[in-house]
């Protein structure tokens, strides 16, 4: 994967809604986002609000799906996919899941896609995650066919 921005600075949650808000009307079905980073690191917090701002409601419901792994949603353009791999114990379940399925047709944000093992698709944007002291740092990689959909993104 190549690197196609960061490490960019997140020093609140203001400006982790920010990016995901600008990001959002940028995806297609299809799109296939891994949200990667320690416990805290705001993947989730990221995740709630692209879906809220792709569906167009800041106030949209948008619950963990930690225990159901996967929570789904109607959106403009498709359906997106919150998925949340942490207590996925076998890549295969991702089958029973429908989770191969999905990324071929929904947009999929996918936490902890390390559980994933060689089934993450090869055309996935990764967003690397971490949590510092001074602040958030997000790092983005993905194919090089990204690059001219995100600069709208990042400016």
């Amino acid at each position: 994967m190549t690197l196609l921005a960061g490490p960019i600075p997140l020093s609140d949650e203001s400006h982790s809604l920010a990016l995901a808000r600008r990001l959002a009307p940028h995806l297609r079905a299809g799109d296939t986002l891994l949200l990667s980073g320690q416990i805290g690191a705001g993947k989730s917090f990221f995740a709630r609000a692209l879906i809220r701002a792709r569906i167009g409601n800041p106030d949209e419901e948008v619950p963990s799906p930690t225990f159901t792994l996967v929570q789904s949603y109607e959106a403009p353009g498709g359906e997106i996919w919150h998925c949340d791999l942490y207590r996925l114990s076998d890549p295969f379940e991702l089958v029973e899941l429908g989770l191969e399925e999905a990324m071929g047709r929904a947009i999929c944000l996918i936490e902890w896609p390390d559980r994933m093992g060689e089934m993450a698709p090869p055309e996935a944007l990764s967003l690397d995650f971490e949590a510092r002291a001074d602040g958030h740092r997000l790092t983005i990689r993905g194919p090089e066919t990204w690059r001219a959909r995100l600069e709208p993104v990042l400016g």
